[in-house]
């Protein structure tokens, strides 16, 4: 072999031996984004923080929680839509941001299962129908009972419009027969203010926010709204116990900017699926009154497209539109 064909050859081994380093580089390469878009001290938010801690151990870098509310979570689902499409940006999700939001919004800025990519469940949280102490109600049917009583009907909070906690309020309305008032909040946190500060009577939240305050007796816990009693309030009975057939229940699920690469995705799926695992993990998801929950990306996608489906006829009957 000449020099220079031997010359040859060499660079292209150093070539070849560049790209297969490249191809098997280890995600991430740089500080990861957990986009929550709801704001701090709510579920979302500590739910997030729970999963960056482990990830950012397996990883070897940071993983930041960045609170980007508004629009019921579209701010910060469309700044991942609009992210590099590298998995470097993570986006923890509500139903809303990714199935409720498209029923009630003429028009958004991104199209969920467009511009995102599923790439697992995370947990799944109880929503909880609580009252303020100085409400003179017990059951489901004590807070009807009340509101068919009272002029104009009770206000009821929520985290916000076309929540599953409102659609959960407007299902449970029209099955009973009465009128209340909607009040959306931005967000599970400052609705959880007012109710324990007595501004609002009654409130449709995940137990992830309020459970502090019913294990302190700032809150009465009414009802869950899941088709299962909660494993951390197995006491409380479901709308289903009450005659009313319908759930609405609170899942969390992270996705990414669609785009990415699959192999990074299958990357970030492993790791999630090991932090759900993890009993520091678990353990503060039942703190929160919340159960871990995995999943692989296809079903995750599946579940949105069967809530998109399910609350259509809800969103249509009650003419929710955003505000």
């Amino acid at each position: 072999m000449t020099p220079r064909k031997f010359a040859r050859v060499l660079a292209g081994l150093v070539l070849a031996a560049g790209i297969g380093a490249a191809q098997g580089q280890a995600f991430p390469t740089k500080p990861v984004r957990l986009v929550a878009g709801f704001p701090a001290g709510g579920g979302v938010d500590a739910t997030a923080r729970a999963f960056a801690q482990k990830l950012g151990e397996y990883w070897g870098q940071t993983v930041i929680v960045e609170n980007r509310s508004g629009a019921n979570g579209m701010v910060g689902a469309e700044s991942v839509a609009r992210s590099p499409k590298d998995g470097h940006t993570l986006f923890l999700s509500t139903p809303s941001e990714v199935a409720l939001n498209p029923l009630i919004y003429e028009k958004m800025s991104y199209e969920p299962l467009k511009d995102l990519a599923p790439v697992s469940l995370v947990a799944i949280y109880p929503n909880v129908m609580v009252v303020h102490p100085a409400v003179a109600a017990n059951s489901v049917q004590d807070v009807i009972a009340l509101t068919k009583k009272t002029q104009g009907g009770l206000h009821y909070a929520t985290s916000g419009t076309g929540s599953t906690q409102h659609l959960a309020g407007e299902w449970l309305q029209r099955y009973a027969g009465f009128n209340w008032v909607h009040v959306p909040y931005k967000g599970a946190a400052p609705a959880t203010t007012d109710i324990v500060g007595g501004q609002v009577p009654v409130a449709i939240l995940g137990l992830g926010a309020i459970l502090p305050h019913i294990k302190a007796g700032r809150l009465r816990a009414i009802a869950v709204t899941s088709a299962q009693r909660s494993a951390v309030f197995p006491e409380l009975p479901t709308l289903h116990e009450s005659g009313i057939k319908f759930d609405a229940t609170q899942w969390y699920g992270i996705l990414t900017t669609a785009g990415t690469p699959p192999e990074t995705i299958a990357q970030i799926h492993a790791a999630v699926k090991r932090a759900s695992l993890e009993a520091s993990v678990r353990d503060r998801l039942l703190g929160l009154g919340g159960e871990p929950a995995t999943s692989t990306p296809e079903e995750y996608r599946a579940l949105i497209r069967a809530e998109m489906e399910k609350f259509a006829k809800v969103v249509k009957d009650a003419g929710i539109k955003a505000d």
